[in-house]
């Protein structure tokens, strides 16, 4: 079978030789991966699905996303007030509208609640 036009053998003898030689790292390819993410204003629930359909386990992602809720709550509060202001949401609608524009960008429901509320 060929990859991309190179013989699958040859593929996986460069991967294992890289490997051996430590240029390919998971731990590094997933802090670089959150890292961006993260400076893109998204949550510890898309991330850590993203990282899952890359085939990486929770194991390795786990330490990555360890950030304090004060930490997330400040990263969720700048990726809302990018996109709609520094206001809070002031009918029913509207909360929702937010509430699932920050869920979709993978933080949690029970920080976005507090959140909404005003509990920032």
């Amino acid at each position: 079978m060929l990859v991309r036009g190179f013989p699958q053998d040859e593929v996986e003898r460069l991967l294992d030789d890289f490997g051996d030689r430590g240029l390919l790292s998971e731990e590094r390819m997933i802090e670089a991966y959150v890292a961006e993410r993260v400076r893109k204003g998204f949550g510890p629930v898309r991330i850590r699905q993203e990282l899952h359909r890359r085939g990486l386990s929770d194991r390795l992602i786990a330490p990555h996303l360890e950030r304090s809720t004060r930490e997330w709550l400040e990263l969720m509060a700048s990726a809302h007030d990018k996109k709609y202001g520094p206001n809070r949401p002031v009918d029913a609608a509207e909360r929702g509208r937010r509430a699932r524009f920050l869920e979709y960008r993978g933080f949690p429901v029970d920080l976005i609640a507090d959140f909404i509320r005003g509990g920032d």
